[in-house]
């Protein structure tokens, strides 16, 4: 597609979220929804459609071409990003469940399930591609150095001795000859025995004709059963169950396609090239021609401004601090009487706004004492927005900017100069400010000098050596709380030691080169169906797969996001054996361009021996993982962490090593720090369930694949590995009878199918479900009753309790007046 095409779909995203924002932005706000029911299909609602707008939007961004266009379009889609992430939080709050079902809105928008699949952005792994390589090269060589990895063997075949090479010919020649003798012996043996039975029915016993009405029948029956196949399929790929052979392979317009988009990548950075080139260029430029004129006219406007105050009030005025704006604030179009009375009125409302928050305080620790109820207006509404305003500015400029611009004459797409020139002109006016700031106030104390004396100078000494008092009794007082609090026990270290150490300790790991779309599942076809016959259903692979991309790599993926977004700080999975929760730690370091660390108890043990050792480690691995972020902390078997009562076989591991100071560890993560802790367990029963809900502030139960799931598996991973699905081979029946199997179970399968010499006997003897069922009844599955105990279980954790009551009609709002009940009779007691 040409780039006039991208820019229609840039446009149309921008329509979208003009009508979108003025939903979402009233000029008077919306009243509370008291229907559940109808403030979920509106949030439903918005979610779906900011989803349309960041799948356009990021089509857009990796697209186009223009420099310019492409800064305003990422600052767009990653407060769409957000604001996405805002409504699954909302979503997950009101409906309490991580999974939501939006059949119906899919339907009402006529939209696929294939349009709400989350995009991960290219541009995560894309921008950040060198510095990638270069650590994945250094942690090789580390690895190599130490000897946990095995250094490549050369290709090189070794030299052989001549008596060495004699021998194995020889012994090749007298194999070759016994098959040689051996397949002539059989020959001889089947003339025999031909020549013996045509001797006992004698040589008479056919005639002619019979032997032709044979030689038909069994060509006619050939024949019949090759046309009735060919009418089968034809039939199939008339009613569109099946695709045309000639389908199977991509056709020349989407090779083509391909090509013209890696060559639309090569312009991209041939023009961002220039255009980084153009802004210092351009910026010099301005500074030679206009910077003088900007600096005399700024001179003469601040000296009129001293003028006119003295003028005014008898007296020359403060000159703003560097903090309030320097010289921009004079620029204001007020009198200097105004200004005087709003510096001075700027001083007062500070502290009358600090005397309110006291007393707000105050009254509402009064408030909770006396058992007050806060009069509130019932019903249901959206949280406030961390994006909605940066979003609002942002279209507004696309909308004065770039939507009208007549660019007839930029058929290349190449930056714009004007723009360019506006953009640097006020980086150019702040810099030049400041010098004319630091000039003016030295004016300004001369003229006070010449004017009126020195009365200013023993004030201003006064002043000084009051803030110089003061400083110095705040340092004495807040010394000690700053050593404690910015204590570093590896200051005089290098990154670079830190890193190594955790490498070879092991804690440090390489993520397996997996993504997320290997993650193969279908979308959930019956959610919504079953919720509303008041049946929770188990969510599908899709589901799961979404969830991971909002909850972990969208947020892992942007600092932008990440700041505002809502903070995860650690997220439990929790499923059977094999259902791929490893797997989804390795994809989210992969997607995000994140390292991986383990502290997963096996891994632990003998490392960092005693209290002291285990400080340093885990100071050691967050400081690093702060100081290279994005980063993953993975502690699989996350249960043995929380254990009731610790088994014999697990003793001697101290599973509770790290109960009492990773929590504290977690509480110091904060918004800009772009660290995921993500624990894995197949048997959360077994631990305090309290304490893991109070570490984990979000669990995911992953299940076992459903049959849409396990169908699309199957054709997934045997085309991978190699092998042709045709029609011997009846998916349908295959994915039934593998249900209770795990993804990993399939992978199992196919390789264990799908060896090098059945692939290549495949064109004679294709795939049949026969060859499936022997290795997979040697499989013992996941049963129903383990499924059971793991739904069982999600139901005691705090959301899944919250979605029982939703379930059973008791709402948010009758177990708050439950709670309040409680505490009534416990006050009637006292």
């Amino acid at each position: 597609m040409s780039q006039s095409t991208y820019n229609k779909l840039w446009t149309d995203a921008h329509k979208e979220l003009d009508d979108l924002l003025s939903q979402e932005l009233p000029p008077e706000p919306l009243p509370p929804e008291r229907d559940r029911v109808v403030f979920f299909q509106r949030l439903t609602t918005l979610y779906v459609r900011y989803v349309r707008i960041f799948r356009q939007l990021e089509e857009a961004y990796e697209e186009i071409v223009h420099p310019q266009k492409r800064r305003l379009i990422r600052d767009v889609l990653n407060e769409v990003i957000g604001r996405v992430l805002e409504l699954k939080n909302e979503m997950v709050e009101k409906e309490f469940s991580e999974y939501h079902y939006m059949d119906d809105v899919i339907q009402d928008l006529k939209l696929m399930p294939e349009d709400l699949e989350i995009p991960i952005p290219k541009y995560f792994s894309r921008e950040r591609s060198k510095a990638l390589q270069e650590q994945a090269a250094v942690l090789h060589s580390i690895l190599v150095q130490k000897g946990i990895v095995e250094k490549p063997k050369s290709a090189a075949v070794p030299l052989m001795s001549q008596e060495e090479a004699i021998r194995i010919i020889q012994v090749s020649e007298r194999a070759r000859q016994g098959c040689l003798r051996t397949n002539i012996m059989k020959e001889i043996r089947r003339d025999a025995e031909r020549q013996r039975k045509a001797a006992d029915k004698g040589a008479g016993g056919v005639t002619v004709e019979q032997a032709a009405i044979q030689i038909q029948k069994v060509w006619k029956g050939y024949v019949q059963r090759k046309r009735t196949k060919q009418e089968c399929e034809d039939e199939m790929i008339a009613l569109g169950m099946s695709m045309k052979p000639s389908l199977a392979q991509l056709p020349p317009s989407v090779l083509l396609a391909e090509d013209k988009k890696a060559a639309r990548r090569a312009k991209r950075e041939e023009h961002e090239e220039d255009y980084q080139k153009a802004l210092i260029s351009i910026f010099n430029i301005l500074r030679e021609t206009e910077g003088p004129d900007m600096k005399e006219t700024m001179k003469d406007q601040i000296r009129q401004w001293f003028i006119e105050c003295h003028d005014a009030t008898g007296s020359f005025p403060e000159y703003p601090k560097e903090e309030e704006g320097g010289s921009a604030a004079i620029f204001a179009n007020k009198t200097p009487e105004q200004l005087m009375e709003e510096m001075a009125a700027t001083e007062l409302d500070e502290e009358q706004t600090k005397l309110k928050e006291k007393e707000q305080q105050k009254d509402k620790a009064k408030g909770k004492a006396k058992g007050e109820e806060q009069e509130t207006e019932p019903g249901l509404k959206l949280g406030p927005s961390e994006f909605l305003n940066e979003l609002q500015n942002n279209h507004k400029m696309f909308t004065e900017v770039w939507k009208k611009r007549d660019e007839s004459y930029n058929f290349s797409q190449r930056h714009d100069a004007e723009l360019i020139k506006e953009e640097k002109r006020k980086q150019l006016d702040a810099e030049i400010r400041l010098q004319v700031d630091e000039l003016m106030r030295q004016e300004l104390a001369n003229w006070k000098i010449a004017v009126e004396g020195k009365k200013g100078k023993g004030k201003g000494k006064g002043k000084g050596k009051g803030k110089a008092g003061g400083k110095k009794k705040k340092a004495s007082k807040s010394g000690k709380k700053k050593k404690k609090a910015d204590r570093d026990l590896t200051a005089e270290r290098s990154l670079e030691s830190l890193y190594e150490e955790l490498v070879v300790e092991g804690l440090l790991k390489p993520a397996q080169n997996v993504k997320l779309h290997d993650f193969i599942g279908d979308y959930s076809y019956l959610g919504t169906t079953l919720r509303q016959t008041d049946i929770e259903p188990m969510p599908s692979l899709s589901d799961v797969r979404q969830v991971i991309t909002l909850c972990a790599v969208l947020p892992l993926g942007s600092q932008a996001i990440h700041e505002k977004a809502p903070l995860l700080k650690a997220l439990l999975l929790v499923g059977p054996s094999g259902v791929g929760k490893k797997m989804l730690v390795h994809a989210i370091c992969q997607e995000t361009g994140a390292n991986l660390f383990d502290l997963s108890p096996l891994n632990l043990v003998g490392k960092y021996p005693g209290k002291s050792g285990l400080q340093m480690m885990l100071h050691m691995v967050f400081k690093v993982a702060r100081l290279l972020q994005p980063s993953v902390v993975w502690i699989g078997d996350a249960q043995k962490m929380f254990y009731k009562k610790i088994p014999k076989e697990d003793k001697a591991l101290d599973p509770k090593r790290l109960k009492k100071d990773l929590p504290k560890i977690l509480k110091t993560i904060k918004g800009e720090d772009r660290v995921l802790i993500v624990g894995t367990t197949n048997n959360p029963l077994n631990a305090d369930l309290k304490l893991l809900c109070k570490f984990y502030t979000k669990i995911i139960l992953i299940p076992r694949p459903d049959y849409a799931s396990r169908f699309v598996m199957w054709k997934e991973l045997i085309q991978r590995n190699g092998g042709v699905v045709t029609s011997a081979l009846d998916l349908s029946s295959l994915a039934k009878i593998s249900d209770g199997y795990t993804q990993g179970h399939l992978v199992q399968v196919a390789k264990e199918i799908l060896t090098e010499r059945r692939v290549q006997q495949l064109a004679k003897r294709p795939l049949t479900i026969r060859e499936f069922v022997s290795p997979l009844s040697k499989i013992d599955p996941v049963f129903q009753n383990e499924e059971e105990a793991l739904k069982t279980w999600y139901a005691k954790t705090p959301l899944g309790k919250k979605r029982v009551r939703a379930a059973t009609g008791m709402d948010g709002e009758e177990s708050a007046a439950a709670k309040g009940g409680k505490t009534d009779k416990k006050k009637g007691k006292k």
